[in-house]
């Protein structure tokens, strides 16, 4: 399955509940994607977020039905290790 990466800007400091997780991982299996991690801004108003979908359009679908935004969508197919070498994902 493709992996993405997405970048999600918010107009207020993320506050993240164990329930609003919960909701957004029942809407994103209703799309057909998996929610892999997030790394969160040191000032809590930007994530960076790594997904499995079968496409962008699927990511996008699931963040407007969970009202979170979806600035950038990025597929990506490797990474870059520190020597170097990349690893698919």
């Amino acid at each position: 399955m493709p992996v993405f990466m997405i970048e999600r800007r918010y107009s207020d400091v993320l506050e993240l509940t164990s329930d609003m997780a919960d909701g957004v991982n029942r809407i994103n299996a209703d799309e057909g994607v998996r929610w892999l991690y997030s790394f969160l801004s040191v000032d809590k108003r930007k994530t960076y977020c790594l997904y499995e979908a079968p496409s962008a359009d699927a990511i996008r679908r699931a963040a407007v039905r969970a009202g979170l935004p979806a600035d950038v969508v990025v597929e990506v197919s490797a990474t870059v290790q520190p020597n170097g070498s990349l690893q698919p994902v």
